[in-house]
């Protein structure tokens, strides 16, 4: 608000107060501060608005990473199964003919001259036996055993007394030292054949294993 001089046409300034114009300072000064005090917080923000999507940039890449190395994981575990199984499958088939072959040898370092060797053959069948139970050995449950079964067919002349050669044999194979402890039984069996159009006689040996082995 102005006064007015009338004489002189113009009109008379207020004096000026400090108090006064302290007051339009802070009325200035206020709304200027709260401003850039607001513009710091949003530049502030921002800042840590753009780090944190880099950090989180860089950790979904590393997510990827992980996500390619855990299904190259699986990869090889499936492989490894496999390999595993054909090993197995492998292991199962060496062992058998590593089982055989020093019974084979017994049979034919025990066999007498006077009779000729015709056939082998390996016969496997299941037996349930009774075994304790894993969780209960006062209980016993039933599982499937293999019976080994080795034939070994010899054939000998007619003329020749070959019962007792061949009772002989059998009794060797019996007292193995390598072989009759695996044994359960050893039977023999005889018929006559015909070989090349000459009478013979087919000596029919079967060695049967131990359960399980």
């Amino acid at each position: 608000m102005f006064t007015v001089d009338l004489l002189k046409g113009q009109g008379i300034p207020i004096k000026s107060r400090p108090g006064g114009i302290a007051i339009g300072a802070a009325a200035v000064a206020v709304p200027v501060i709260i401003a850039m005090a607001m513009l710091g917080i949003y530049l502030r923000n921002k800042i840590i608005i753009s780090v944190q999507k880099q950090e989180i940039a860089r950790w979904e890449s590393e997510i990827g990473k992980l996500s390619e190395l855990v299904k190259l994981q699986e990869s090889f575990e499936k492989d490894k199964d496999v390999y595993s199984n054909c090993l197995s499958e492998v292991k199962s088939v060496i062992g058998r003919y590593a089982q055989w072959s020093p019974v084979l040898a017994t049979v034919v370092e025990n066999m007498p001259d006077s009779v000729t060797l015709s056939a082998l053959e390996a016969k496997q069948r299941f037996i349930k036996k009774k075994v304790p139970q894993k969780d209960d050995s006062k209980k016993t449950t039933d599982v499937d055993v293999s019976v080994r079964t080795l034939r070994v067919s010899v054939c000998a002349s007619p003329q020749a007394q070959n019962d007792e050669v061949v009772r002989d044999f059998q009794a060797r194979l019996r007292s193995s030292a390598f072989l009759g402890p695996k044994l359960e039984n050893i039977t023999v069996s005889q018929e006559p054949s015909k070989i090349e159009s000459k009478e013979v006689v087919i000596y029919r040996i079967d060695c049967i294993f131990k359960p399980g082995l």
